[in-house]
């Protein structure tokens, strides 16, 4: 079982930043696939961005050129930053981490973003 917690949301203003950041409890961090998702109030979850064990990253159109996903594997942990918030950024924000047929999914953290 691999417990992740999120850390680093809050409300900003528009055209502000944030950094996300996900601690992960696994000694084997470096072989997770991680990602970001995001779900706003009435809407499905949806991909933000994705990082590979090998650091290979994705992201969803909506964010491109705005957010980074990066991974510091000797802290176990997963970060997105993510630059000129948009109010539709607002949203809770969930770490992933995969690895094989095994995925594992964080609290949330909230971000809202103001206009």
């Amino acid at each position: 079982q691999v417990q992740l917690v999120e850390s680093g949301g809050g409300l900003v203003q528009a055209g502000g930043s944030l950094r996300l950041s996900c601690a992960a409890s696994t000694s084997i961090f470096r072989s997770y696939a991680m990602g970001w998702y995001r779900q706003a109030p009435g809407k499905q979850r949806e991909l933000v961005a994705t990082i590979s064990s090998a650091g290979r990253t994705n992201y969803a159109d909506s964010v491109k050129d705005r957010f980074t996903i990066s991974r510091d594997n000797a802290k176990n942990t997963v970060y997105l930053q993510m630059n000129s918030l948009k109010p539709e950024d607002t949203a809770v924000y969930y770490c992933n981490a995969a690895i094989g047929i095994m995925l594992y999914w964080g609290q949330g953290t909230q971000v809202t973003v103001s206009s």
